[in-house]
């Protein structure tokens, strides 16, 4: 069994990476997809080791989304108020 403290976080990261990729720029069915088989790719793991070596992983795949997004406003902002 599972302990249940690292289950509700693999689950929360998932959930939050899910609210990220509405936005992602390839569409959010291509995100979610993508995001489903990484996940169900690891879904036998059962040492606590291993599961917070994938949160952690999950979690820097967080930042790096977020990061893609903030490029992407700071790019259209700055094409908005550039001056010609």
């Amino acid at each position: 069994m599972t302990n249940p403290t690292l289950r509700r976080q693999v689950i929360n990261i998932y959930k939050e990476l899910l609210n990220l990729g509405k936005e992602y720029p390839l569409g959010y069915q291509y995100f979610q997809t993508r995001l489903h088989k990484a996940f169900a790719s690891q879904a036998g793991l059962r040492d606590d080791e291993d599961i917070k070596k994938g949160i952690e992983r999950a979690k820097y795949v967080k930042k790096e989304v977020e990061a893609l997004y903030y490029v992407k406003r700071y790019r259209t902002l700055r094409q908005r108020y550039a001056e010609n």
